[in-house]
């Protein structure tokens, strides 16, 4: 790990700490803006942790409102989230600085992951608590939020320098 790597990530997670802040419903917040981004320029595992730590900061600070079992299930999402992401995005867009294609295709599986699949995972633990229409009603909430996050780290990331993004490449 190189100092500049880790102090990126360290500013990552600082403003996680500010998206877990601003707060949608509950522990849905705008937490994993950074992570999404985190995961373009650092790479799947500098974007898992962020976004691990940008989802416990969240729950942290709502007071785990669906309990604490269920705020891990969901830093594991996250942390899955991040990677499928980065690779995706990695993988389709390979030499370009910024493929419209790749960030699509990558935003599109994160909501998918962030979204209904996390809720999926979370049902054992959810459906007896909140029901099927509390799930459902989740779905869009969730879903929508993530997309948000993921459409303002692409345009983050679309505005910055051609110089940082050169960084992932080297990572």
């Amino acid at each position: 790990m190189k100092t500049k790597e880790i102090v990126s990530a360290a500013l990552f997670i600082t403003l996680s700490f500010i998206g877990a802040n601003i707060k949608i419903m509950g522990s849905i917040a705008f937490d994993s803006m950074p992570g999404f981004l985190g995961a373009l320029l650092l790479g799947p595992v500098y974007g898992a942790f962020i976004g691990m730590i940008g989802h416990f900061l969240t729950a942290l600070l709502s007071g785990f409102p669906l309990s604490f079992p269920v705020h891990i299930v969901i830093m594991i999402d996250m942390a899955a989230t991040m990677v499928i992401f980065s690779l995706v995005y990695r993988k389709v867009a390979e030499e370009e600085d910024f493929s419209l294609k790749a960030i699509t295709l990558a935003g599109v599986l994160g909501v998918i992951m962030n979204g209904p699949v996390s809720l999926l995972m979370l049902t054992p633990l959810l459906l007896p608590a909140i029901g099927l229409a509390g799930m459902i009603t989740l779905l869009p909430v969730v879903s929508g939020v993530a997309a948000l996050n993921i459409v303002l780290a692409c345009l983050v990331y679309k505005l910055l320098p051609n110089r940082i993004k050169k960084v992932r490449k080297k990572i």
